[in-house]
């Protein structure tokens, strides 16, 4: 079974390369890293994770909504 503490910790280091490269793709993969770890949340019963990854996800959406709007002539 796939380690979800390995897939998050790559997602983590990737997102934050490409986020610090000024791609937006990487506040995607960083989306998707706060979705895996509101699963290992569930999954340990630390439920306090699950409400700050949900706050990160808004966050990376609106991230995303202005950097494409920045970067359109």
């Amino acid at each position: 079974m796939l380690k979800l503490d390995y897939l998050s910790c790559v997602l983590t280091v990737i997102s934050t390369i490409l986020v610090g490269r000024r791609w937006w793709g990487g506040w995607v993969l960083a989306g998707i890293n706060s979705l895996v770890l509101c699963v290992i949340g569930y999954r340990t019963s630390q439920l306090g994770f699950i409400p700050a990854n949900i706050f990160c996800m808004v966050l990376y959406g609106m991230n995303v909504r202005s950097w494409r709007r920045a970067g359109q002539p």
